[in-house]
């Protein structure tokens, strides 16, 4: 069986790493080409893949017959654009969240994909981690019993660029890396959010004010079935990188994630120490590569995605209300996001 032809738009970090992933660690298929319209970028990374067709206009990798699926990975305010082309060109579309920064635009993206009749997944590469598989399985089995209360922590070691920081260009913190959480929220609760409130700060990296976004943020939820919910977001964590979520059912608690990477305690007389997971490659590398993986897969057997555009546009619809609950310091209702 002929190998899935794959482009990477974007050679970013997310960009790299998912190209590296398709040339390397999928059997079914092959990393065929990449645009960016950094020619450097591209030289240095093709150095690294050899074979490579490199392409400064993304419009010229979509014209390329050789490709069945495209992965975008270029900046959030820039997906709308896209992954409309990438429809209009036939081509099945992997699309890093979040989709877009209004959802207006995730609207036509969608629009545009169910016209061309292509796939389209979302990067919520959390519902592809063995931890959090597992923990679905165990509530879908009642296990814990009804799910009534959920917190998702997600903490970064150092800030990102002030550049990348713009909500303009990623959504700021809470749409950037909140997203993710708010994906689990609906996924682990089997419910839809309701309404949010919102308190933020820039306790470490004033800095991030100048360009209007805040280093911690904190969100309170309620949910239509009457659930309550709590997300954390942070950029201070120096300790490492912190991913963890908890759920308490009826029944009982799921407690997922871990912070020590390798298993091994020292003990001295100073106490007991052991290391820290230090960024997202090292905790979520195997789920970025489950989720490509299933990308492909659905592709080979015209199968539809697990992570689908509804996902992607209500993940997208709570953070915009916890971005306006940021701003107008207000409970904000998530039916009130319309646009």
């Amino acid at each position: 069986m002929a190998k899935i032809g794959i482009g990477v738009i974007g050679l970013g970090r997310m960009g790299q790493v998912y190209g590296s992933f398709v040339a390397a660690q999928l059997a079914d298929a092959c990393l065929v080409a990449i645009s960016d319209s950094r020619p450097e970028a591209m030289r240095k990374f093709a150095e690294r893949n050899s074979s490579l067709k490199t392409y400064v206009d993304y419009h010229d990798l979509l014209a390329d017959k050789e490709i069945d699926g495209v992965v975008i990975v270029t900046p959030t305010h820039t997906h709308r654009e896209v992954v409309i082309a990438a429809a209009a060109a036939g081509k099945a579309i992997f699309c890093e969240k979040p989709t877009a920064l209004t959802l207006h635009e995730t609207d036509e993206m969608i629009a545009a994909v169910e016209k061309a009749g292509v796939m389209f997944q979302v990067g919520f590469m959390r519902r592809f981690d063995k931890a959090y598989v597992n923990a679905r399985q165990q509530i879908d089995d009642g296990v814990i019993g009804d799910p009534v209360v959920i917190r998702s922590i997600g903490r970064d070691p150092f800030r990102t660029s002030l550049e990348y920081a713009n909500p303009a260009v990623s959504g700021g913190l809470i749409l950037d890396m909140g997203i993710h959480d708010f994906d689990l929220l609906r996924w682990l609760m089997a419910d839809e959010v309701e309404r949010v409130y919102t308190e933020v700060a820039s306790l470490v990296y004033p800095e991030l004010l100048e360009v209007g976004d805040v280093d911690n943020a904190m969100m309170n939820v309620r949910f239509n079935r009457g659930g309550l919910g709590n997300v954390e977001v942070s950029r201070t964590a120096h300790y490492g990188y912190d991913i963890q979520t908890n759920v308490i059912g009826t029944k009982g608690a799921l407690q997922i994630g871990y912070l020590q990477e390798t298993a091994v305690i020292t003990l001295t007389r100073e106490g007991a120490r052991h290391d820290v997971v230090p960024h997202f490659p090292e905790r979520f590398g195997a789920a970025y590569t489950a989720q490509i993986e299933h990308f492909v897969e659905c592709l080979r057997d015209q199968k539809p995605p697990k992570v689908t555009h509804i996902d992607a546009r209500a993940a997208l619809q709570i953070g915009i209300a916890a971005t306006t609950s940021q701003h107008e310091g207000r409970v904000v209702y998530v039916s009130e996001v319309q646009a």
